[in-house]
């Protein structure tokens, strides 16, 4: 049985690593998006899918973990501030704020829910926009700020110094490859620990059914706080990589469509599990850039400004839509339950066993005595 398991495990490994000696950097650029709204959909699916807690505003907490960690890593500069911390230290902080800033709002999480949740975390959206825009000795306002390279022992992930491995030079991207890796697997093994045991088992009961869960003793208040204070974390940590990977932030990115990309990443993939969110957050986040990529040869799609079609954004954001849609009516378990679908509708197509005619007169009458 184990290795049964250990197969698809090292072959999805040895895949990982084999990625960055043969694509080119549009492709892992894509990727690095895609581990870094993973993360993020984690959180999201922990507070919505797991506890059935609404929430709009978890772009506020990637801006969060991206401007913490700008702040805290760069050198001070005649306009901008900065602490110029060692930048793992800044951007174990940067998380750890996101966590503040989440534990700052949990009180309201924990006596509101569903829709009012939703609609008290709106506040969240439209107060940090006006925060990044016009804190301009912090986050740079409307052009945004450069972002540090994060260097660990000496070793930067950037595209210096030199480095090349089997005669492929490894740069900015192909070292974050693997960071941002390592990144996606803690929080996702995190995360199902997490679900799997006691905690989410709560969680699960105060989705259910609330005063079920308060009568069996859960503290359904602090459970609720707790649970927004931890998918503000893991809004930060991919805030914190998303701004490593893009290598600037920009304040326009933290708004309104990003918390609305979330949602749709854990309801297409699937809601309450690690799995779903990750499938959903690969799903949302590399069709833009399919779009972008291969825009000319699709149809009524054309490239941003031109004006000869959809736009790729408006384009994926038409498709996020129709897979919503299809997903709540035709597929209620995301595109995680679609193997489970699938498998069901072929057992129930594959015809039947004839039923064994009824023994005959003479048969039953020869066993009775």
């Amino acid at each position: 049985m184990s290795r049964t398991v250990s197969r698809p495990v090292v072959s999805l490994v040895a895949v990982f690593v084999a990625v960055p000696f043969y694509l080119e950097g549009f492709w892992l650029q894509a990727g690095l998006f895609a581990m870094a709204a993973a993360i993020g959909a984690i959180g999201v699916n922990l507070l919505t899918g797991a506890t059935g807690q609404l929430s709009m505003g978890h772009a506020f907490f990637l801006a969060v973990g991206a401007y913490a960690y700008v702040y805290l890593a760069a050198e001070p500069t005649a306009t901008l501030g900065g602490l110029g911390l060692p930048t793992p230290v800044a951007a174990v902080l940067a998380v750890a704020l996101a966590g503040v800033a989440g534990g700052l709002f949990s009180p309201i999480a924990g006596r509101l829910k569903g829709a009012y949740l939703g609609i008290a975390t709106l506040a969240l959206i439209f107060g940090g926009q006006h925060l990044l825009f016009n804190a301009g000795p912090v986050t740079g306002g409307f052009n945004g700020r450069a972002v540090p390279a994060m260097e660990v022992f000496g070793f930067a992930f950037a595209d210096g110094p030199e480095l090349v491995v089997m005669d492929v030079p490894f740069g900015a991207l192909e070292r974050l490859w693997f960071l941002g890796g390592l990144a996606l697997l803690a929080a996702a093994l995190f995360a199902r620990g997490v679900l799997r045991g006691r905690p989410g088992r709560a969680l699960n009961t105060i989705r259910d059914h609330e005063i079920a869960a308060g009568v069996m003793g859960v503290p359904v208040t602090r459970y609720r706080a707790g649970v927004f204070v931890l998918s503000s974390m893991y809004g930060g940590l991919a805030g914190v990589l998303l701004a490593l990977v893009f290598q600037r932030t920009v304040p326009d990115y933290f708004g309104m469509l990003l918390s609305l990309d979330y949602l749709a990443m854990i309801v297409i993939g699937g809601l309450g599990s690690v799995g779903g969110a990750v499938l959903g957050a690969v799903f949302v986040s590399l069709l833009p850039q399919l779009l972008t990529r291969y825009g000319d040869a699709i149809p009524l799609v054309s490239p941003s400004g031109s004006g000869g079609g959809l736009s790729p954004a408006e384009a994926a954001r038409i498709l996020y839509g129709a897979a919503v849609v299809a997903v709540v009516l035709f597929l209620p378990g995301g595109l995680l339950g679609l193997p489970r679908a699938l498998r069901g509708r072929s057992r129930g197509r594959r015809p039947s066993a004839s039923p064994s005619p009824d023994p005959s007169p003479k048969t039953r009458s020869s066993h009775v005595p």
